[in-house]
């Protein structure tokens, strides 16, 4: 923290936002600092390589980012349109930091929608899973994605897609994960007959819904409640849940820690 802190009072930098985390478990240091940038004598790419050398004295995993350059979010949905209306809605007014080059389905369903926004829309079939999953990643690193979100995206993502996007895939599952995991958690919930139903935001890996949690959410529900009041309500917990770990995301507040997150929210 101290050398961190140092080089930049060094170059004069002016710093807006500090937040570390020590994890006793792994003996891991986690460090985001926030600079304004025109406190700086140099530009993004000498800045980088200047702090280089403070990075391999502490055999640092690090990154510098410019929060002027929004990052590209690449949207997958298939049917169910309450994560993607929010979703475009928040990106339209402002509300996430993103630009959206591409919305990729199965079907056709939501194409409306999305070009109606001014968001090119891409119907990828899932007739032949391996040609279709080829596609999707090619699509998105045609548009240079950052980040792929599945907003509600009901197909399972290939292992080796998960693994050469590492900490770049986003999905939203609908249930207090590791509680219900797989398909209909909403059904498994209420034959179960809990008392709390929630929405987890995590990273998409190889393990189904076993990635990194960045975000979760519940809400009390009680025995009166039939499967479709515990949709109902957990559709709103989707979206809220989604579009918050998605902004922390965006902000590079998230910090991949094995299987778990740091989140400086």
């Amino acid at each position: 923290m101290a050398a961190v802190t140092g080089f930049i009072a060094g170059l004069g930098g002016w710093v807006l936002e500090a937040a570390q985390h020590g994890d006793l478990t792994t003996g891991r240091f986690f460090l985001r600092i926030e600079i304004i940038a025109d406190t700086l004598p140099v530009a993004r790419a000498e800045l980088g390589r200047r702090f280089e050398v403070v990075a391999a004295e502490f055999d640092m995993t690090w990154q510098l980012t410019d929060t002027a350059v929004p990052k590209r979010m690449v949207i997958a949905v298939s049917r169910e349109d309450h994560c993607l209306a929010d979703l475009l809605y928040r990106w339209r007014s402002g509300d996430l930091p993103c630009t959206i080059p591409l919305v990729l389905s199965n079907h056709t369903d939501l194409q409306d929608l999305v070009e109606w926004h001014g968001i090119p829309f891409a119907h990828i079939p899932m007739d032949d899973r391996d040609r279709a999953f080829t596609r999707m990643e090619e699509a998105f690193d045609r548009a240079e994605g950052d980040v792929l979100v599945l907003a509600r995206f009901m197909q399972i993502i290939p292992p080796g897609f998960c693994e050469r996007h590492h900490g770049r895939i986003i999905n939203i599952h609908h249930s207090f994960l590791p509680s219900f995991a797989g398909a209909r958690p909403y059904h498994q919930a209420f034959e179960r007959g809990v008392k709390l139903i929630g929405a987890t935001c995590h990273y998409a890996t190889a393990d189904l819904d076993a990635g990194p949690i960045i975000e979760q959410d519940a809400r009390r529900i009680d025995h009166s409640d039939t499967v479709e009041d515990l949709m109902r309500v957990g559709r709103d917990i989707e979206r809220t849940v989604l579009a918050r770990g998605l902004r922390w995301h965006l902000e590079d507040r998230v910090l991949l820690n094995g299987a778990r997150t740091v989140v400086f929210g």
